[in-house]
């Protein structure tokens, strides 16, 4: 092949391509150090540059851990990526079964198998005391509850005190969409997309053909129901809902609806039993507001500020979604904790980042159930800053009935039953890793029934 001629000397193609693409990269790099519109704001070099220190820490399951390191080092605005800085339809037709009205509807239906866990959990220590794993068991009562509120049927969990498959593929699942959105992280969503069309993704297509077999059952059934879907069903024709946003919105609702609670409930019980003063105090809140067991409800757990204060804490602790919820600024930018963001940028915050940090929290590694109850020691902490359930128009439809679920859960296990830890299972946060949700191990309590006081 004859040379390319300019001038009369000889050009080299492949160098000229080299250095274009090296231009490029490193334009690309000096744009975004100085500027680009985000270069003002704070992060370690590597992560300003390139995406990969971020798939790094997702692969690994502790993103979380490096962004409250990262917050420290930096302060409350970072920069995570090069262009990132730390549907109403569809929500109007489901909020009706997370209304307080739809609560009261449902109070015997969630009773009922709050009442059987009761029951397994005595039939378990017959003999005086048990161990048991914690986690599983709030886990069966969440996905039975959250089957017959969403799907007209329980997943007989806690009548076969057993998992139903479904519960162990939705962490399986969550880690398969944590390495596939690494890749779109890294600028590879076309590829993704292609191999989710190809049906590569097997853990989520597993999780989404169950839901899809469970939602045509309940559409079968034919009738009305005040459940968490009913609104969608009774509109879907009329809104033109097709029966893939269905089951996605369906899906949405059985992770939020069970994964979720029963990570907070295993949060509490673990954070509770290694502070055993606390525990007493809100064990004793509980058996002295309640004569029997038949009086804890839903209404009636209203009652109990202290409990409620230890949720929160939990909360603060253990938030159940480690991971970032993100949302892009509007039109014209907006202005966060004094930093300048332009429009179109991708936000976000890693609640459990923000739940440690001492700017915001007095003590924030100690438990402390009282900040949220006015206490002199507390009043500097910015109870505002902790948002599980997020915040705004796209927060947590189901906040309801996590309150609901949790309070009564706890309630009635505190009444029933004293608790302690296992030694196995005093380190149960440490080194637990996190894909949008957190890999639990195995939490074992010692259970003993409560000796009722006669008369």
């Amino acid at each position: 092949m004859a040379p390319i001629f300019e001038f009369g000397n000889p050009v080299n193609v492949p160098l000229i391509g080299a250095a274009c693409i090296s231009l490029y990269i490193v334009g690309g790099i000096f744009y975004r150090l100085f500027l680009g519109p985000l270069r003002s704001i704070p992060g370690p070099l590597l992560w300003r540059l390139t995406n990969l220190p971020r798939v790094y820490h997702i692969l690994k399951g502790d993103i979380h851990v490096k962004v409250r390191e990262l917050h420290t080092k930096y302060g409350p605005v970072l920069r995570l990526t090069p262009y990132e800085v730390e549907h109403a339809i569809l929500r109007r037709q489901l909020s009706h079964g997370f209304s307080d009205k739809s609560m009261r509807e449902q109070e015997s239906l969630i009773k009922g198998y709050v009442e059987l866990l009761i029951q397994r959990l005595h039939e378990n220590a017959q003999n005086g005391a048990a161990r048991l794993n914690m986690r599983d068991w709030y886990n069966w009562t969440t996905f039975d509850v959250i089957g017959d509120l969403g799907f007209g049927r329980p997943f007989g969990c806690l009548e076969g005190t057993g998992y139903h498959p479904w519960v162990k593929l939705i962490t399986e699942t969550f880690r398969e969409s944590s390495a596939f959105q690494s890749l779109a992280h890294l600028g590879l969503r076309p590829v993704v997309k292609y191999i989710y069309r190809l049906g590569l993704m097997g853990k989520n297509k597993e999780n989404l053909n169950l839901v899809s077999e469970t939602l045509q059952e309940r559409i079968k059934l034919g009738k009305e129901r005040p459940d968490l879907i009913e609104g969608l069903i009774k509109k879907k024709d009329e809104l033109g809902i097709d029966f893939g946003t269905l089951v996605s919105n369906a899906n949405l609702l059985i992770i939020a609806g069970s994964e979720t609670t029963a990570t907070l409930l295993s949060g509490a019980t673990y954070l509770l039993t290694m502070n055993p003063d606390k525990l007493a105090k809100v064990s004793e809140e509980v058996r002295s507001t309640f004569g029997s067991d038949q009086e804890i409800t839903l209404t009636s757990v209203s009652q109990l500020p202290y409990m409620l204060a230890c949720l929160n804490e939990s909360l603060r602790q253990y938030p159940p979604v480690t991971s970032d919820l993100p949302r892009v600024t509007p039109k014209g930018g907006s202005t966060i904790l004094g930093t300048f963001i332009p429009e179109g940028t991708v936000v976000s915050v890693f609640q459990w980042a923000v739940n440690y940090d001492p700017r915001f929290w007095k003590n924030p590694l100690k438990f402390a159930p009282e900040r949220w109850l006015d206490d002199p020691e507390y009043k500097d902490d910015q109870q505002d800053a902790m948002q599980p359930f997020s915040t705004g128009p796209r927060n947590c439809i189901g906040r309801n009935l996590a309150y609901a679920e949790m309070r009564l859960i706890l309630a009635k296990i505190l009444y029933n039953f004293d608790m302690s830890i296992d030694d196995d299972s005093r380190d149960w946060t440490v080194d637990q890793r996190s894909f949008s949700v957190w890999e639990k191990p195995e939490l074992n309590i010692h259970l003993t029934p409560v000796t009722k006081k006669s008369g």
